[in-house]
C-alpha cells in the first residue's frame, strides 16, 4: 500500500487511483527564459522517481509536464538580447531538455508547451466568462472574479482577503474587482507576441494596428495554461498534481479555482504533492534572490548519479541544504556504491555462503517500505547502504553463492531503474590507495588519530586525497 502526504488534507493518505491502476499525473514545468537552478531540479528529479516507482509497482502512469514558453520574463530577456521571444524560449527549452536528459529524468510521458495549447486556453477562458466567473477590464484583459468561488483557499488555507500578497505583476490593475483577482488573458503590448482571442491564431508581434485590437490579441495569464492543458489531456479531474512548495499559493490555489469553476466538478485533483526548497545559507534558492546555482553548472562538475543522490538524500517535504560539503558527501555515497558494484562484477558466485539472498530480500523489503511510505528516498537509500555494509566483506572474499550474487545484482538494477544512483562508469582507484584507505579507517575506528594521519600522508604522496564524510571516506585524485 502506497501512502502520500496530500497537501490539501495535510494527512498521509493511501494512494487509490480514480481508474483502476491508471494514474494521471501533472507536474508544473519550467518557464524557459534561463537555465533551471538546482532547486527546480530537485522537483523534477523527485517526480521522475515518483513516476518510475509507480510504474515499477504496476501502475500505468501518464505523466505530463508543461513548458511555459510565453511569459513576461521571457519577453524581457529576449528584448534585452535583441531576440525574438519565441526563439529565445525555444533555445532555453532545448537547454532544459538537455539538462533533464543529463540528469537522467526520463519518466515524463509528454512535455506540453503553452504556445501549442492557446486554443485550449481560450476555450477555458470563454467557459469561465459564460459561467459568470470572468470579467473584462478594457485595454487590459480578462480577469477571474474571486468572489464567485467560495472555496478559494482550500489548498493554501488562505482567504480572498489574504490573496493579494503573492499576485504577479501581470495581475496588477487598479480596476480589479478584488485585490486578489488574477489575469486569465492579457491583451498584448506593442511589440509583444500576440494570439487572436477569437481564433487562437498566432498573429506575430503586435504592431499597434486596429487588427490586433479587433482580435483582442494577447497571451495567456500566469496560471491558465496548466488547467487548459490538463483538461485537454486528462479531462476536468485527475489523480496527482506535483510541484515546488512555492507554487502552493497562488499558482495551485488558482488552478483549483479555475478548473472547478469551469467544470463544476470537485475535486479537481485528488492528491497534491509539494517539494520543499533547496536552502542556500538558510535562504531558499531562487533567481529573484540571485543566490542560485544552475543544474547546468553542476552537471559540468558532477556525474548525474552524484546530483540525483544529493537531491534524493533528503525527504522531499523538508528543506535541503546546498553546499560543497553535502555534495562531497554525495560523491562519497556514490563512490561506495561504485566500489561495491565493481567488486560484484568480479564475483563468480562460486562461494558457499547462502546469506546473500536473505540479506538482499531484507534490503528490498526495507527499500519498498520506505518508498511506499510517501516516497521516503533517504530511508530507501539507507536500505541500499545496509546491504552494502552487510555484504561487502563476503563480496570482497568471493564467498557468496551464485543465487546470492544474482539477487544482489537484480536488486541494484531495480534500485537504479527507480533512483538512478548506480553509476555505469567507475573511477578506477589504485588498489594500493584503497588498501591504505582501509587501514586508515580501521585506525580511526580505534581512535588512533596519529597513525591515521600518517596513512593520510602516504595516500597524498600517491597523488590522492581522502575526505571523511557521513558515507565514509571520499577518495579523489589530487589536482
Amino acid at each position: 500500500m502506497i501512502k502520500i502526504t496530500n497537501t490539501i488534507s495535510g494527512k498521509k493518505e493511501e494512494l487509490i487511483p480514480r481508474h483502476n491502476k491508471t494514474i494521471q499525473m501533472f507536474v508544473c514545468g519550467p518557464t524557459v527564459y534561463d537555465y533551471i537552478h538546482i532547486g527546480n531540479a530537485r522537483t523534477f528529479v523527485f517526480f521522475d522517481v515518483v513516476a518510475k516507482y509507480l510504474r515499477y509497482r504496476g501502475y500505468d502512469v501518464d505523466y505530463i509536464q508543461n513548458i511555459t514558453d510565453i511569459e513576461d520574463k521571457i519577453m524581457q530577456r529576449a528584448k534585452e538580447a535583441g531576440r525574438d521571444p519565441l526563439d529565445w524560449a525555444k533555445e532555453y527549452e532545448n537547454k532544459f531538455l538537455e539538462d533533464m536528459k543529463n540528469l537522467g529524468v526520463t519518466a515524463v510521458s509528454r512535455y506540453a508547451r503553452a504556445t501549442d495549447h492557446i486554443e485550449q486556453v481560450i476555450k477555458q477562458v470563454k467557459t469561465l466568462k459564460e459561467k459568470g466567473h470572468a470579467y473584462l477590464i478594457e485595454n487590459d484583459g480578462w480577469y477571474f472574479d474571486l468572489k464567485t468561488f467560495p472555496d478559494y483557499g482550500k489548498l493554501s488555507k488562505r482567504t480572498v482577503q489574504m490573496a493579494d500578497d503573492a499576485v504577479s505583476r501581470i495581475d496588477e490593475s487598479e480596476k480589479k474587482r478584488n485585490a486578489g483577482d488574477f489575469a486569465l488573458w492579457k491583451l498584448s503590448n506593442i511589440g509583444d507576441p500576440a494570439w487572436s482571442f477569437k481564433t487562437g491564431e498566432y498573429l506575430g508581434a503586435n504592431d499597434g494596428s486596429p487588427a490586433f485590437a479587433k482580435a483582442s490579441a494577447g497571451k495567456p495569464g500566469w496560471h491558465i495554461e496548466d488547467t487548459a492543458i490538463t483538461e485537454h489531456y486528462f479531462g476536468p479531474q485527475y489523480d496527482l498534481h506535483g510541484g515546488g512548495q512555492d507554487l502552493i499559493f497562488p499558482h495551485h490555489e488558482v488552478e483549483i479555482t479555475q478548473q472547478e469553476s469551469a467544470s463544476g466538478k470537485t475535486p479537481f485533483v485528488k492528491y497534491w504533492m509539494h517539494v520543499a526548497f533547496v536552502i542556500n545559507k538558510e535562504r531558499k534558492m531562487s533567481k529573484s534572490l540571485g543566490n542560485f546555482t544552475t543544474a547546468h553548472e553542476l552537471l559540468e562538475k558532477y556525474p548525474k548519479e552524484v546530483l540525483r543522490f544529493y537531491l534524493l538524500s533528503g525527504y522531499y517535504r523538508s528543506p535541503l541544504d546546498f553546499g560543497d560539503k553535502i555534495l562531497h558527501q554525495s560523491e562519497a555515497g556514490i563512490q561506495r556504491i561504485s566500489e561495491f558494484v565493481q567488486k560484484l562484477s568480479l564475483t563468480t558466485g562460486d562461494g558457499k555462503d547462502p546469506t546473500g539472498t536473505k540479506t538482499t530480500e531484507e534490503a528490498r523489503q526495507k527499500f519498498l517500505e520506505a518508498m511506499d511510505d510517501d516516497f521516503n528516498t533517504p530511508r530507501a537509500l539507507a536500505a541500499v547502504f545496509d546491504l552494502i555494509r552487510n555484504l561487502n566483506p563476503l563480496v570482497s572474499r568471493g564467498a557468496l553463492d551464485k543465487d546470492g550474487v544474482n539477487n544482489v545484482r537484480s536488486f541494484l538494477k531495480e534500485v537504479d531503474s527507480i533512483l538512478g544512483v548506480v553509476p555505469s562508469k567507475h573511477e578506477k582507484i589504485p588498489e594500493e590507495v584503497l588498501e591504505l584507505v582501509g587501514k586508515r579507517e580501521k585506525l580511526r575506528e580505534e581512535k588512533n588519530w596519529q597513525e591515521a594521519d600518517k596513512i593520510r600522508a602516504q595516500i597524498e604522496k600517491l597523488d590522492y586525497k581522502v575526505e571523511d564524510t557521513v558515507f565514509g571516506p571520499l577518495v579523489s585524485f589530487l589536482k
